[in-house]
């Protein structure tokens, strides 16, 4: 097993993101209106964004914070946290 908790759930959302891009290039073939194809990009990037946040949440728990030990650095870092995911959103 992973240790990392989310890799699965990252691997399957990828997977979900190739079959859309799949869907992407149909599309392009069939000369889909062009409005039509640019949202679908949209959706790409936002599954693409996820994911990435996914695996950067992952990284900070299981690779940063497992290894901290002072209390007051894993106060400061899960503020930093909080503050990365309502940046990232």
């Amino acid at each position: 097993m992973n240790a990392h908790k989310s890799i699965n759930h990252i691997i399957d959302r990828l997977s979900y993101i190739e079959g859309h891009i799949r869907g992407i290039k149909k599309m392009l073939g069939e000369e889909k209106p062009c409005d039509e194809i640019l949202i679908q990009f949209s959706a790409v990037q936002s599954a693409l964004t996820n994911a990435a946040k996914l695996l950067l949440e992952d990284h900070f728990d299981h690779c940063i914070m497992d290894k901290v030990k002072d209390e007051n650095l894993i106060l400061e870092l899960q503020n930093f946290k909080q503050a990365l995911d309502k940046f990232i959103k």
